[in-house]
């Protein structure tokens, strides 16, 4: 149960300390650095762009192709939480955003190869699920609005992965998975 609280403080944590990076002024150029074409200057502009906040949390400007798609979530600030070093990470799911508790947080995340990405149902916001927008390996299957459900992926490809909330999705409940 401890490692329940930890992680849903992590999660929380993550999301205040990325909101004050963009109160902060942390904004990028708006140029492309993220295009998935594989050169080495977009590999160099993403370390160049990854800053670390006072509370320890990394982040980094997400690249392009997930802010056009996380963009008109509420809760998405244009940077993505950097969790490269960590073997499972937590998404909570009915999250505060979007008019309600309808958002994924973080919603855009930087993770490893092999890393096991858990959404957590916070019983908030009525019933979730986790989609891939378009074909892709995530599907947690109808939606369910109970607290303590969960939904797990291990991500073994590296690779940009857009997902959604099938029911809220035009609501804005969104979020990415950026493999590397």
């Amino acid at each position: 149960m401890l490692d329940d609280l930890d992680r849903r403080t992590f999660i929380r944590t993550t999301a205040a300390v990325s909101g004050a990076g963009l109160l902060a002024g942390c904004g990028g150029s708006g140029g492309d650095g993220g295009s998935s074409d594989g050169g080495d200057g977009d590999a160099e502009a993403t370390e160049a762009e990854t800053t670390e906040s006072g509370g320890g949390m990394e982040t980094a400007e997400a690249p392009e192709e997930v802010a056009n798609y996380v963009g008109d979530s509420s809760n998405f600030d244009g940077s993505m939480v950097v969790l490269t070093d960590q073997d499972e990470v937590s998404v909570a799911v009915g999250a505060e955003g979007n008019g309600g508790a309808f958002a994924f947080d973080p919603p855009a995340i930087n993770v490893s190869t092999g890393t096991t990405v858990v959404w957590e149902w916070t019983g908030q916001g009525a019933g979730h699920n986790v989609v891939s927008e378009g074909e892709g390996p995530l599907d947690s299957g109808s939606a369910v609005a109970e607290e303590g459900t969960t939904y797990e992926y291990t991500f073994e490809e590296s690779g940009t992965y857009l997902y959604n909330c099938v029911p809220h999705r035009a609501l804005g409940m969104v979020g990415a998975v950026v493999v590397e």
